[in-house]
Order: C-alpha cells, then sequence, then structure tokens
C-alpha cells in the first residue's frame, strides 16, 4: 500500500470511530505502531486529526462548513484515482460540463488527456487546471462565485447551462442514500446540478466512498437520474463505510453503473 492509499484509510478508520487507538490502526493496516504514529502526525498537520494518549480522533470540519479549501488535502491519493478512472470515461470530442469540487479538480487534472474536447466548467479552480491546455476549449460558465467554494451558481449560471447542450456531465455530489437518492448540502449547488442533469445527454458521478448514505440538505434527484457512478473500492467494506454496500446495491438496483477504482 503506498503512503497516500495508507494516509486515506488511515483517516477513514479514524472518522469511522469516536477514538481509535495507535495499536488498532497498527493492525487494521498491517504496519508498525511508529509508522502508525508517523501518519498521525501527518494527518494532524493538516488539520484532520487530533493525537490523542494512545491514539486520535477525527477534526475533519462538516462538508457543508469545511470549504474548498479545508477539504482540499483530504483523500488526496483517493481523489487522484478517482480523477483518472472519471476522465477515461470521456470520449475525446465530446462537450462536456465538469462540476465544482475537490474531487472534480483531479478529473480536470486528467481530461487533457482526452483531447480535444469542449468543456465547460463551475469552479474557477477546474478553470485553473485546464487553461491554455492544448486541445482542450475551455468555457467558463458565468456565475456568482460561492464563498469558500469558488462554485459558480445564481441566475446567470443557470441560464448559460440551460442555454447549452452537453454530451456528459461530470457531477461532483455531497450525498448519495439509497432511499433518498443524490443531495448536495447547498440550494445554489443543486440547482445547478438539476439543471446541468436536464441538459446532458450522459452523467457520470463522481465521489468518494464518504459520501455514501449520506443525505445531504437538498435533494438533487433520485438514483436513475444519474448514468454511471465512480468511486473507490473501499465503499464496499462495511467496516470502514456502514452505509457503503447498500448504498451500491441500490445504485446496482436503480441501473446506474457502478465503477470501483
Amino acid at each position: 500500500m503506498g503512503v497516500a492509499d495508507r494516509l486515506d484509510l488511515t483517516l477513514r478508520l479514524v472518522q469511522g470511530s469516536d477514538r481509535v487507538s495507535v495499536a488498532e490502526l497498527a493492525q487494521r493496516l498491517g504496519v508498525s505502531e511508529m509508522t502508525v504514529r508517523r501518519d498521525l502526525g501527518t494527518l494532524e498537520r493538516q488539520g484532520l486529526v487530533r493525537r490523542v494518549h494512545g491514539g486520535a480522533v477525527a477534526t475533519r470540519p462538516r462538508e457543508e462548513g469545511g470549504g474548498f479549501a479545508a477539504r482540499e488535502q483530504w483523500q488526496a491519493g483517493t481523489k487522484d484515482r478517482l480523477g483518472a478512472a472519471t476522465a477515461a470515461l470521456v470520449e475525446p470530442g465530446s462537450r462536456v460540463l465538469l462540476d465544482a469540487g475537490t474531487t472534480t479538480v483531479h478529473v480536470a487534472a486528467y481530461l487533457a488527456e482526452r483531447a480535444p474536447l469542449t468543456v465547460a466548467v463551475l469552479s474557477l479552480q477546474t478553470a485553473v487546471v485546464l487553461a491554455d491546455r492544448p486541445g482542450i476549449e475551455l468555457l467558463v460558465l458565468g456565475g456568482r462565485s460561492r464563498p469558500g467554494e469558488r462554485s459558480l451558481v445564481g441566475p446567470l449560471a443557470l441560464r448559460t447551462i440551460e442555454s447549452l447542450s452537453f454530451d456528459c456531465f461530470v457531477m461532483s455530489i455531497g450525498g448519495v442514500h439509497a432511499e433518498h437518492g443524490w443531495s448536495e448540502f447547498s440550494l445554489d449547488d443543486a440547482a445547478v446540478k438539476q439543471a446541468g442533469l436536464a441538459q446532458s445527454a450522459r452523467t457520470v458521478t463522481v465521489a468518494d466512498a464518504t459520501k455514501l448514505g449520506v443525505r445531504a440538505f437538498s435533494q438533487v434527484a433520485a438514483l436513475p437520474a444519474v448514468d454511471c457512478f465512480v468511486t473507490d473500492a473501499a465503499a464496499e467494506d462495511p467496516h470502514t463505510h456502514p452505509n457503503g454496500p447498500q448504498t451500491l446495491q441500490a445504485l446496482r438496483d436503480a441501473g446506474v453503473e457502478t465503477r470501483l477504482v
């Protein structure tokens, strides 16, 4: 297991418990307690865990309050794999609507390999990644930049999306629930996603496994509205993601193709 993957899994295990010991982490990860302490130190410096006597507790801010900067480094190794796998599903020559979010920044980094593409972006971060990339015709959709997130939302963004049509919408998501479908923490973001779904021939949703089983504030759509869902293989592990297997099965029952990476 690489360092990035080990850090990702360590963080998941800490978040999955009120408190987890160094000895338990060492056993679950198959590494020495010294390695666990070093990894916990790395995560603590990123503000993601707090070390306590003999173990650690999670300190990651809630998705709706943490902002882009607070979440950017969390699960970075996992999100990079998700970005590569999602970009590989985009056909060269496509017109793509790329959603905002920390994971879609990783998707953007790999989209240049699928050129030529026309890519309309819904965040300032993805615009920076794709600017001046050969073979990418970049469209930065208008709208209000949501503070802390730099996602483009509001009436101007909605009108622009509704005036265009896309072959593929790469959508990020705050939560996916077996009964309540796809949802977001922000009403503004949910409205933009609904418009993107309506204007796209195909929708690929990408999210790390922590989003499975989550019901956020504003419903975006029912499960069948999405064609394909890309997440990490840890979603199948009930120990780290208790709601993962049930949610994956609900997606498959709804006819959503699921890809685990």
